[in-house]
């Protein structure tokens, strides 16, 4: 309380975030009480204190000194007394908006650079990602090859055989799709039995190996991404390389393996479920027969539609994984930067299996594929 050429205030009870509510508006008119005599500000009475509390008592002193005051604690528990001295007397105001922004060239062309920068620099990672792992395969250590069969196989029933119920439903369904709309827009031309060639060309071509990857990209990329990435955070990667195996041959390899040979075999899957669910939707909508189906089929398609589709999996497949262990490889020590990752894995995962599909039409267009 005010008195004499000073001012003394006496704090009891707990001050803790949840109870110190009530007076914030009496320490705010503390605050700006004018005062250039000695402030004492006693903490006997105080019973318990956290961060909150703390902050509240050093931002009164805080503000007594700069009123030209002469702030100083009486009393208090050695706890109390070292919360409240840890804290800083100012905290730094934030900059103010458009604080060094440059002129407008370079807001224009500086975030262009960055980006440049950025995929320079993911390039470089991914072809070290690339070279390590076909160095680090031929890495021996222990009584065995640098690369355990039991870890491929794993890694494929992970990424290849626990996916097939969903690719098999998906591309069912998008079969079905293509069918249905198909034959309702042939039915004005009374060509309704060309859906089939719609459909066969279509899928093997093109939507078999591309919707497979990307599903693949979002659930087996993104769990790559946060299992490279969270070793990172504990840093099991640096412990491998500790005691001398090359991180990317041991842990990335085996996963590059893995999703070369599963995405093929799923796309073959896909690409079946999505002539089957064709052929019912094609049986149930314009009554075309199984047997009419299928010898249309055999007349529309040739080895080149399947070969088309087949040759873009591995590709596509290496694309994935090696992006996804570059983002895994990037992460940081925070659960957001892993978020953040697994996110961008993803996103780059879908851009690079369209941009591969796209230079394959490109090249099977030029080669007249």
């Amino acid at each position: 309380m005010p008195g004499g050429d000073g001012e003394r205030y006496v704090l009891v009870g707990e001050w803790r975030g949840p109870t110190i509510a009530p007076v914030l508006k009496e320490f705010e008119r503390f605050e700006h009480a004018k005062n250039r005599g000695k402030v004492e500000i006693d903490l006997s009475g105080i019973t318990g204190v956290d961060t909150a509390g703390a902050w509240l008592i050093r931002r009164l002193m805080t503000a007594k000194g700069g009123q030209g005051g002469e702030p100083a604690l009486v009393g208090g528990e050695g706890p109390i007394r070292e919360l409240i001295d840890v804290l800083p007397e100012h905290t730094p105001a934030p900059p103010a908006d458009g604080g060094n922004r440059g002129n407008l060239f370079e807001r224009l062309f500086a975030p262009v650079g960055e980006v440049m920068v950025s995929l320079g620099g993911d390039f470089y990672a991914a072809m070290h990602i690339l070279g390590s792992a076909v160095r680090g395969a031929q890495m021996k250590f222990g009584r065995g090859a640098g690369v355990s069969p039991a870890s491929v196989v794993t890694h494929i029933d992970r990424m290849g055989v626990r996916a097939v119920p969903i690719i098999v439903l998906m591309s069912f369904l998008i079969g079905a799709i293509i069918a249905q709309q198909g034959a309702f827009q042939l039915r004005y031309f009374g060509a309704e039995i060309f859906v089939v060639d719609l459909v066969g060309i279509l899928q093997l071509r093109e939507i078999g190996v591309l919707l497979t990857a990307i599903m693949i990209a979002g659930r087996s990329g993104s769990a790559i991404t946060a299992e490279i990435g969270s070793m990172k955070m504990r840093e099991e990667i640096d412990a491998l390389t500790v005691i001398g195996l090359n991180p990317v041959g041991v842990l990335i390899f085996p996963r590059l393996v893995a999703l070369t040979v599963a995405l093929p075999l799923l796309t073959i899957l896909a690409n079946f479920s999505a002539l089957f669910g064709a052929a019912v939707v094609a049986f149930a909508y314009s009554g075309i027969t199984f047997d009419t189906y299928l010898s249309r089929l055999h007349e529309a398609i040739d080895h080149t539609s399947v070969a088309s589709g087949m040759i873009k999996a591995p590709f596509m497949a290496l694309a994935i994984g090696i992006v996804a262990a570059v983002e895994g490889m990037k992460v940081g020590g925070s659960a957001e930067s892993l978020g953040q990752h697994v996110t961008t894995s993803v996103v780059k995962s879908i851009f690079a299996v369209i941009f591969i599909d796209a230079m394959f039409a490109l090249f099977y267009s030029a080669i007249d594929f």
